[in-house]
């Protein structure tokens, strides 16, 4: 009958264009997932950047041990210049003591 032909030739159209409608969006599907894949690279080097960035700008407070290492070390330090500061001394005393200045045993 005519009413099935034309039944018949709107389902087949349907068929046609639902066929074309799935190819166009498993296409969409592909180029998102494409994008996607992109941006998650660009996004774990800028992560990786910023952990390295926070690596070498962000301060980090000393513990306890390093600062206490760090401050015996400086007094160790300050002890040995202030003992060669009192040996000098010492030997300028020393040799400003046998000295006489100029013209004073001449009287």
């Amino acid at each position: 009958t005519m009413q099935n032909k034309v039944e018949k030739k709107m389902k087949e159209q349907d068929i046609k264009f639902k066929g074309q409608e799935a190819a166009d969006l498993d296409k969409q599907v592909a180029e998102a997932k494409s994008d996607l894949e992109g941006v998650e690279n660009e996004l774990s080097a800028v992560l990786g950047y910023l952990a390295m960035l926070e690596k070498q700008c962000i301060a980090k407070p000393e513990s306890y041990e390093e600062r206490s290492a760090r401050r015996q070390a400086e007094i160790v330090g300050l002890r040995e210049a202030l003992k060669i500061l009192e040996e000098e001394t010492t030997f300028l005393q020393r040799h400003a003591y046998g000295r006489k200045l100029r013209g004073a045993g001449k009287k």
